[in-house]
């Protein structure tokens, strides 16, 4: 989920991001299949999802779509809205099930998979009708939820060294559901396993950290396709009572200190620290992990780097899609100065780079470390080098080599790689270079650029 303190209390809280879950036994940072690439598609509506995976996301490699919550919620035009559930039918700003369905055949018939926002830790707040015309108060959702299915603490989160308190008080003002009841785990597989049937692939759990992890467990084990894949969005806090470890057995968890240490390197240190980034930071196992620059609640916050970092930003998600540490997502969304703001055109995408659309997963210097990765697939780190400050370059064996300059100065000099000798095409701006017999790679690069090369694509 969103930062605690998010700006328009209800809506953070929304936004709480819940991770997605791999089958029990099989759960790893990864998702299933040789592409681990996730394209987040934040607030587009399913039509304009099911074109892009067509158009853009297929082509260009990725495994994976994530879209935004599916189920009815309460109305308004902050994002922060469809976190706000009042029914588990399909019926929010972003399509009825038809689009639902459409964008999810569509998508599979492009080779990307279908990830779920899927908000199941709580309902609204306040009182009204729902997109979908169902009404609704807070602790009364008829047909789903009355005052029995809520946890008895109704005041808000206080204390995160608390356990009892982070998952059973509610979430910025949001209705906690009682996941230790029986009917209220029936009545949440029941929805996720409606998204099954419709041939979702994975979830995002929001604000899982707010959900006790052996209520998860439960929820999970009564889905009719286990090998659903699971990414939980459990914020790590230092010293709190509820950590992301506890969750690594239903699936991944999102690694939110991954995205907050590559804002602080990126900007106020070295890039030369980057050399075992991952596990050797503290962090989550790599086979369990979900990492990210940003996403739709810290680009908002300002925890993290975001789209209008610019080439800093830019670099960053070069790096990510380079280097082999968890299961990348690549946040795409739309320009924002009121952090509350919805979508534009109600979450229709006409084009690219119109109407505020962002699309950093179309960004040629992103986009084509698609492919980079899935090529570098299960090679470890090699033939790193860096120049003490924010220089840096490394290979992935011998698929790939990739070399940023994060300085204010150009670079050139020569690499040593361990590629076979040919012609590459340096994905970053379209130019080939050259390896010598001898594996070494001479390029010059411009303040702020990165050079990226893989076995498989010789001209450009």
């Amino acid at each position: 989920m969103a930062s605690r303190t998010l700006s328009g209390a209800l809506a953070l809280a929304a936004a709480a991001s819940v991770a997605v879950a791999v089958p029990a036994g099989t759960a790893h940072a990864s998702p299933p299949g040789t592409k681990d690439v996730t394209a987040v598609l934040f607030e587009w509506n399913y039509a304009s999802v099911a074109r892009e995976c067509t158009d853009t996301l297929g082509p260009a490699g990725y495994g994976y779509v994530q879209v935004s919550p599916p189920a009815e919620h309460v109305q308004g035009s902050q994002w922060w809205t469809s976190y706000q559930p009042v029914s588990y039918r399909i019926a929010g700003r972003l399509g009825d099930r038809a689009a639902f369905q459409n964008m999810v055949n569509t998508c599979h018939s492009a080779g990307v998979k279908v990830v779920v926002d899927t908000v199941i830790n709580h309902m609204s707040a306040g009182a009204g009708t729902g997109t979908g015309g169902s009404s609704y108060t807070k602790y009364s959702y008829p047909g789903l939820y009355s005052s029995y299915d809520f946890d008895d603490c109704t005041s808000q989160i206080s204390d995160y060294q608390d356990r009892w308190n982070v998952q059973h008080c509610e979430l910025v003002g949001l209705a906690d559901l009682d996941t230790g009841e029986e009917y209220v785990r029936k009545a949440v597989a029941g929805y996720m396993n409606d998204l099954l049937s419709l041939g979702v692939d994975g979830f995002r759990v929001d604000a899982a950290k707010h959900i006790d992890a052996g209520d998860l467990a439960d929820i999970k084990s009564r889905l009719g396709k286990p090998s659903a894949y699971w990414k939980q969005e459990v914020i790590f806090g230092s010293g709190e009572a509820v950590q992301p470890g506890e969750y690594t057995g239903n699936g991944d968890v999102q690694e939110f200190r991954y995205a907050y240490d590559l804002k602080r390197v990126f900007t106020n240190e070295n890039l030369a620290h980057l050399k075992n980034y991952g596990e050797g930071w503290g962090y989550l196992n790599s086979s369990v992990a979900g990492v990210f620059v940003d996403n739709h609640d810290t680009e908002r916050n300002g925890s993290t780097l975001d789209y209008k970092d610019g080439a800093t930003y830019t670099l960053a998600n070069v790096f990510m899609l380079a280097w082999p540490y968890g299961a990348p997502d690549v946040n795409s969304g739309y320009e924002w100065s009121d952090p509350d703001a919805g979508p534009p055109n109600g979450g229709r995408v006409d084009a690219c780079w119109q109407s505020g659309w962002k699309c950093q997963h179309k960004w040629p210097e992103i986009k084509s470390m698609v492919a980079f990765r899935n090529a570098a697939r299960g090679q470890a780190v090699t033939d790193w080098w860096d120049n003490g400050g924010d220089a840096i370059a490394f290979g992935r064996g011998s698929k790939g080599y990739v070399a940023i300059n994060h300085e204010s100065s150009s670079l050139s000099r020569t690499y040593q790689t361990s590629l076979p000798a040919g012609t590459y095409c340096n994905v970053q701006n379209n130019t080939t270079v050259t390896v010598d017999s001898s594996g070494r790679l001479t390029a010059a690069l411009a303040p702020h650029t990165a050079l990226a090369v893989y076995a498989g694509r010789s001209s450009c």
